[in-house]
Parts: C-alpha cells; sequence; structure tokens
C-alpha cells in the first residue's frame, strides 16, 4: 500500500533497464527527470528529525494519520513514521509531554486545556484539525424503550430527528423516582463529548454537574453523573449496565447498533453543525526546534484529509481503517458512518453525508474560534474556576492554535499542485458568528463573554 515505494521501484526498474540499453547521455537525464518528476512533485524541506513516532486512539478520526502513511504522503516529505495505538487520552496526553511521542491525534480540548491550567499543564501546538463532526450519543435499549415515547414520529412511523434530551428527561425523573442516579459516559474530561453531552443534555434544562476547583469530578449539582470511560470499552460498559448511555466517536454508536445492545439518539452534527473534533499536537518545543519537519508533517495530513474527501476513496479508507493496527474493527460497522450514512435504531438508516469529514469546509485549518469554543466550555462548567478578561481567550489560543504553520504547509501544496490556492481560508482565524446548534444559541468567538452568559445552565461572568 506504500504507493512512493511502489512508484519509486517502478522507476528504478525503468531506469536500469534504459541505462542498460544505451543512449546519449541528454537522452538519458531527460528520461530520468522526467521519471522523478512523476514519482512525486513535492519539494523535500530539509527535515530536521526524519524519524518520528505518533500516536492515536481506536477512532475513526485517526484517519488521516492512517492515510498519510499509507498512501506514502509522509514518505513523500521525506518523513519515516510509526504509528502507535494508545491506551487511553490521558496516556496521549502525557506521552506527548514527555517526548515518548513526537506527535498525536488528540481531543481538541487537551492541548487547550494544557494551556489554559486545568489538569497536567504543557506547552503544546496544533496546526492541523483532523476533522468535523463524527460523534454521537447513544442510549441503551431500555433508555430508549422509555425515550421514544416523547419523540415526536414522522409520517413513515420513524422518529424526528434531531431528538432533544427533553424525550430524555421524564426518563431521568423515573430513574430517580426508583432510587437509581442516571449514569452516563464521555471519554475524557476535556473532551468534545463531555461538552456536546452537556451541551445537548443542559438545552433540555437538565444539569449535567460543574467542576470547582476541588471537585475535579464535575458531579456538582448533576442531575445526570457523567464519568470516563475509553472510547472501545463505550459498548462493553453499557451492556454490563454500569452507565445508560454515552458519547462517543465512530464505530463505537455503530458498534452498539451491530450488537443490539444500544440506539444512538443524536448525533454532534445536530447537537453543534460541522463542529471541531480531534486535532494533531505536537509540543512547542518539537515545533520551534523542528520547524520544516512540523511544516513536513502539517503538509502530508492536510494531503491525506483531501484524500480521504474525495469522491470513491472512503470504501478503501474503511479497508485501511479496519486493519488491526489502525481502529481494527470490522468493516461494515466502520462503513456505517464513513460511507455517508448513520444507522440511528436498528434497520433506521440515514443519509449523513457529512458524518465524517476530513477536507470540506476548510476542516483542515485550526480556526481560534474552534479553539476558543472550547474555553467558552471550560469556563462555563468550572474547569477553568475564575473569571477571565475577554481579551485573555484570544491571546489563550493563538499560543496553542497555529495557523501560521498550516498556511506554510498548504502554500507549499498549491506550489506543488496537490491543493488549489482557492482552499487556504481568506480569514483572520475566526468564523462569523453561527446559530447552528441544537438550541439555536448564537456563538460569536469575538464575545466569548455574552456568550458564556447565554444560557440558563452554568457559571456567568462580569
Amino acid at each position: 500500500m506504500k504507493s512512493v515505494l511502489k512508484k519509486s521501484a517502478w522507476a528504478l526498474s525503468v531506469s536500469l533497464l534504459l541505462f542498460s540499453c544505451g543512449g546519449k547521455d541528454s537522452k538519458k537525464k531527460a528520461v530520468t527527470e522526467d521519471i522523478a518528476a512523476n514519482v512525486s512533485k513535492t519539494k523535500t524541506l530539509d527535515i530536521e528529525k526524519p524519524q518520528l513516532t505518533f500516536g492515536f486512539i481506536k477512532l475513526t478520526d485517526m484517519a488521516p494519520l492512517a492515510i498519510a502513511k499509507e498512501k506514502g504522503f509522509f514518505e513523500d516529505e521525506g518523513l519515516f513514521v510509526s504509528v502507535e495505538a494508545q491506551s487511553n487520552w490521558k496516556n496521549v496526553l502525557d506521552r506527548v509531554i514527555d517526548g515518548q511521542l513526537d506527535g498525536s491525534h488528540m481531543l481538541a480540548g487537551q492541548p487547550i486545556a494544557a494551556g489554559a491550567g486545568f489538569g497536567r499543564q504543557a506547552e503544546l501546538v496544533t496546526a492541523f484539525s483532523m476533522d468535523l463532526n463524527g460523534n454521537g450519543i447513544t442510549v441503551s435499549n431500555d433508555v430508549w424503550s422509555k425515550m421514544k415515547a416523547n419523540v415526536p414520529m414522522g409520517e413513515d412511523g420513524k422518529p424526528v430527528h434531531p431528538i432533544k434530551a427533553d424525550a430524555l428527561k421524564p426518563v431521568i425523573a423515573d430513574y430517580k423516582n426508583s432510587g437509581k442516579a442516571f449514569k452516563m459516559g464521555m471519554v475524557f474530561p476535556v473532551s468534545t463529548h463531555n461538552y456536546e453531552i452537556r451541551y445537548w443534555l443542559a438545552a433540555a434544562g437538565i444539569h449535567p454537574g460543574m467542576y470547582t476547583a476541588e471537585n475535579v469530578q464535575g458531579q456538582i449539582d448533576a442531575e445526570v453523573l457523567l464519568s470516563v470511560t475509553p472510547p472501545p470499552q463505550m459498548p462493553a460498559t453499557l451492556e454490563a449496565g454500569t452507565i445508560y448511555g454515552y458519547c462517543v466517536g465512530e464505530p463505537w454508536n455503530q458498534q452498539a447498533v451491530f450488537k443490539g445492545i444500544g440506539v444512538p439518539v443524536v448525533t454532534n452534527y445536530d447537537i453543534w453543525k460541522n463542529n471541531p473534533e480531534k486535532v494533531f499536537v505536537m509540543t512547542k518545543k518539537f515545533v520551534e526546534e523542528n520547524p520544516n519537519t512540523a511544516i513536513a508533517v502539517t503538509k502530508a495530513l492536510i494531503r491525506a484529509g483531501k484524500w480521504l474527501d474525495e469522491p470513491g476513496n472512503r470504501a478503501e479508507a474503511v479497508k485501511i481503517l479496519s486493519m488491526p493496527q489502525y481502529v481494527g474493527a470490522d468493516e461494515v460497522v466502520l462503513a456505517n458512518s464513513m460511507t455517508g450514512t448513520f444507522e440511528f435504531e436498528k434497520g433506521d438508516k440515514r443519509e449523513m453525508p457529512d458524518f465524517n469529514v476530513f477536507y470540506k469546509y476548510n476542516a483542515t485549518y485550526p480556526f481560534y474560534s474552534d479553539g476558543i469554543w472550547f474555553l467558552t466550555q471550560m469556563r462555563r462548567w468550572g474547569q477553568i474556576p475564575e473569571a477571565k478578561p475577554a481579551d485573555w481567550y484570544a491571546e489563550t489560543i493563538k499560543d496553542i492554535y497555529r495557523p501560521d504553520i498550516w498556511k506554510k504547509a498548504a502554500s507549499l501544496l498549491v506550489e506543488e499542485g496537490y491543493i488549489p490556492a482557492s482552499d487556504i481560508p481568506q480569514t483572520d482565524g475566526y468564523k462569523p458568528a453561527t446559530t447552528d446548534f441544537i438550541d439555536g444559541t448564537s456563538y460569536d468567538a469575538k464575545d466569548p463573554i455574552g456568550y458564556i452568559n447565554s444560557f440558563k445552565i452554568g457559571n456567568k461572568d462580569k
């Protein structure tokens, strides 16, 4: 699957054949140069560290790493990359900070929290956003059977989507009346999943709990107890009855459908349309010491994202991701969401072409406004325990999100003919204000305090 190695082998065999047949030196030179041009258009940078080890968690949104490796995009850049599955998000964070990994697929909130003072602190940066959307909220069959009575039905007899948490509210009350705390899982305290499930619940008036400096469980005043479960363990934890629902990325929502143990009720596309999900993270120290390497890595990942969103490539991507060294899930489970569909209740498969986005809509660009949203949620729920001035949000994210690196990488790709110049956004790093949320609330990253104060549940700032 290493296309570059195949091309190189072909070029070498043609060159040997050419020279064995004789001919004028000038003709030999012209043909060899033409062969070299066909092998790769990449203008290799002066790479400071060619041997690299990157980490990931077994989720479909690690796909840019797998594709960059398997399609030879890293090798085109003069990079020799090993990718290693990690056990959980804390391990990912620790190994990058400690230098055991040169970079990693990471939750968007992780480098932000590390720079904002929640959890382990470190100087981390991201120059590449790995994807948009890709998550869902799944509940157990028992919870769904009770929720379903509260969900509007269409003329076809199927639930009308998106399903709001209003349908869950009476179910939570029933559990409470029977003496059961309502428990749900998410993947990490600073994960998109934590903020998405909190957003979904709170939009229906269900309190998901608060964090304080002394209480980092995030369960103060909670009507739903949220706890951490590693993504691959979500279905088994649900089946065991330890939790009654969860928010996770693929393929672990579709796995619940496949196993017949749960029903996805909403995707994060409906909670926040085209929301950022994972990022690729390196330490600030690594980027400063290896600037060309950082650009080269970003180039390869941008090419991978583009390849993933080109029509006709997803079936091959599913085969690659199903390999045990990557996600390792069955192809049929991966294909459920990776090929433009998503299955909710068993048999209720719907078209969802933007469930996984890797390149469209400037998906790879690290927008400041995306990062600031995470900071507002950390403050809303108390992970940032004290009020901050509005300019703190902008200053903090500019130390972490590095569109300057992305632009250098993308500009080189334009020169090389891999992407069109129109794919480089003309932006100050901020997306326009949007109301593309399940509750219709407007988000303007340039007014973080106003956004935080717009919610009924959560901290309020002056």
